[in-house]
């Protein structure tokens, strides 16, 4: 059988109408397949009832997948409506299905003794998923558990939208610019009254907060971005709170976040606790170290300071690392344009995986600023994807790797976009700070994984899709690349004279990067904590603000700040709900997983074709733990992760 080309991106570049039309013919083709399920008898054949199945919530997932993308990214708001609608009617598909008894039965009725390991997994998989959706319990319960997973939908997309749509903005005199690199104050010219607008989107909002030496602007800036999503996001995420405990009680278990990690590789929300425990301790001492350098250089402009604020941190950490390690992150810049970081990156996943990137030009996408590349081997064809790499009006704010389609062996090639917000070039060129380039191979590793882990059998076990819980893993693991000199040798050349960057610059820009990782970690564990405990406690008479002060001045040196609400704009709550945890918990594994390229080599061909056979290509095939072990031959340990944390 021939593998269709891959085309997916057709169905973003019609009508809202066209969209609709594509979103419920996929809906209908599930029932259609669900229905054949159901009706196999009392002793289906085990390999046709898993094509059935597989079918059915394979074409919800494509269909789910392609609405989401185009909510986040299509610039035509007619058009994201649509795609909110589809994604409800698919979401309530999805809940239909899962809450058929029928279904239920005939998988049940399935002998998996002759399967082979995958099928297997997908028929445990497929039965443990049902009972988690509450097919087992009485039809009143099935009915308002219907109910709660629509209206959860619906909230999710109110509380997303509400956080991309509120882009704020603040004018500044021209000499509040002082710190910022050339080529920001360049891009950011005064307007006809002479002042300088900057807004809360990230290309602004991080350099201004990391360079300006203004701390009154830093502090109006930080400020006005934790107001995004206020005051409309309280309330939103009042009712999403009330409504994930509820359904969890329906389902019989204590909390929500009992009931999230319960099918993930930790296990259950009191392993997560002590994961956050764990880490925290273990940080405590490199935290107390970094913030004395903070408020030590504090000082030196302060001499009365007796605390760091959290607007000043990004600020002198830079301060620090420039007088003490030698290093200043605006040195690092010119020598990273971003079409030659784009295509430098590109270059080395190639050369990791052993694959090749080819442009295609002509390909359908949604908007002019989209890049299409064809992803292949030997001239095999392993599937495409799209680049939408800068901010606009009405897109996703962040950085994420979406699904356009999920590959299934034989039958259609994966194809995945990489969404970002990094500056665009125009008449100057686009530099990026060195932690954006490691952001932009950071999520291009999912996109392989996607591409590389897409041609399974099953649809449903396509790309991305183990554990939650591990799915960071090993776009962590890729992240080590951006420190070495023989990666960065490939485009890390000054923008004006094309000079390969100094290896004395790399080594002070990996020492300076030691600093701050106490600091780094325990910010991350009050997101964790904060994602954790607001779906761990009772949501009635819950004060989230209050909860957010609570553990942000447990977890990192700084205080809550009156009037702020991180909360509203935390837009983790949405997708992850109470699994912040996982960044960390794939961090510990990515760090043992590196452990073998680090010992062999980073481009050594042997250690890269064993992750790739291992833990990539199976997708979610196996179970995430099996996949781990097999490339390092033994289980994952917390070793490698401590040694990283104490270095």
């Amino acid at each position: 059988m021939t593998t269709p080309p891959p085309l997916a991106a057709r169905a973003l570049t019609g009508t809202p109408d066209d969209l609709t039309r594509g979103c419920r013919e996929d809906v209908a083709r599930a029932r259609a397949e669900a229905e054949r399920l159901a009706g196999m008898g009392p002793a289906p054949d085990p390999l046709r009832a898993l094509e059935a199945y597989d079918a059915a919530f394979g074409a919800l997932a494509e269909a789910g997948a392609r609405a989401s993308l185009a909510r986040n990214v299509h610039p035509d708001p007619r058009l994201r409506e649509a795609a909110e609608a589809c994604e409800r009617e698919v979401d309530a598909a999805a809940t239909e299905l899962s809450l058929d008894p029928r279904l239920y039965r005939a998988l049940g009725a399935v002998d998996g003794a002759g399967l082979d390991p995958a099928s297997r997994h997908l028929l445990e998989k497929a039965l443990r998923d049902f009972r988690r959706a509450g097919v087992d319990r009485e039809p009143a319960v099935r009915e308002r558990v219907r109910a709660l997973r629509d209206e959860l939908t619906r909230i999710g997309q109110e509380f997303g939208r509400n956080i991309k749509d509120d882009v704020r903005a603040l004018r500044l005199d021209p000499e509040e610019l002082a710190g910022l690199p050339d080529d920001f104050r360049r891009s950011h010219p005064p307007g006809p009254d002479g002042r300088v607008t900057l807004t809360t989107d990230n290309t602004d909002y991080v350099p201004f907060i990391t360079y300006a030496r203004s701390g009154r602007a830093r502090e109006a800036l930080w400020r006005l971005y934790r107001l995004r999503g206020h005051p409309a996001n309280l309330e939103v995420l009042g009712r999403m709170l009330a409504r994930r405990a509820e359904l969890a009680r329906l389902l019989g278990y204590a909390s929500w976040a009992a009931y999230a990690t319960e099918d993930k590789m930790i296990g259950g929300d009191a392993e997560a606790a002590a994961l956050i425990a764990r880490v925290t301790a273990a940080s405590t001492r490199r935290l107390e170290r970094d913030h004395a350098q903070l408020l030590a250089r504090k000082r030196q402009d302060d001499p009365a300071a007796e605390r760091v604020q959290p607007w000043d941190s990004a600020w002198l950490q830079e301060r620090v690392k420039a007088e003490q390690y030698g290093f200043d992150a605006r040195e690092a810049r010119p020598y990273f344009e971003y079409t030659r970081v784009k295509e430098g990156v590109l270059a080395l996943v190639g050369r990791l995986f052993g694959v090749a990137l080819t442009p295609v030009s002509g390909a359908p996408a949604w908007h002019p600023d989209v890049e299409v590349y064809d992803v292949a081997e030997g001239g095999r064809a392993l599937g495409r994807v799209y680049l939408d790499m800068h901010p606009r009006d009405g897109k996703y704010k962040h950085y994420a790797q979406f699904t356009l389609a999920s590959g299934q062996a034989g039958r259609r090639l994966p194809e995945g976009v990489l969404v970002c917000n990094f500056p665009r070039p125009g008449a100057a060129p686009a530099l990026l700070e060195h932690g954006e380039v490691k952001t932009f191979l950071h999520e291009l590793g999912h996109l392989l994984h996607h591409v590389l882990g897409g041609h399974t059998r099953w649809a449903t076990q396509s790309g991305v899709a183990t554990e939650w819980d591990f799915v960071e893993a090993p776009s962590q693991m890729l992240e080590e690349w951006v420190w070495d000199p023989e990666a960065l040798g490939g485009f890390a050349r000054h923008v004006e004279t094309g000079a390969p960057i100094p290896a004395d610059l790399v080594t002070r820009m990996r020492r300076a990067d030691e600093y701050g990782k106490g600091l780094w970690v325990r910010q991350q564990m009050f997101y964790a904590a904060l994602s954790l405990e607001l779906h761990r406690r009772p949501p009635d008479g819950l004060d989230a603000t209050a909860l957010v002060a609570e553990l942000q001045e447990r977890y990192t040196p700084f205080r809550h700040v009156e009037g702020t609400y991180f909360h509203a704009s935390f837009g983790h709550l949405d997708g992850y709900s109470a699994l912040y945890y996982t960044y960390m918990w794939s961090l510990v594994i990515a760090k043992d997983l590196f452990g073998a390229f680090r010992r062999e080599g980073l481009f050594a061909p042997a250690p890269a074709r064993r992750y790739r056979r291992s833990v990539l290509e199976p997708g979610g095939s196996r179970p995430a733990a099996e996949l781990v072990q097999a490339f390092l031959g033994r289980p994952f340990s917390f070793e490698a992760f401590e040694e990283w944390l104490d270095a």
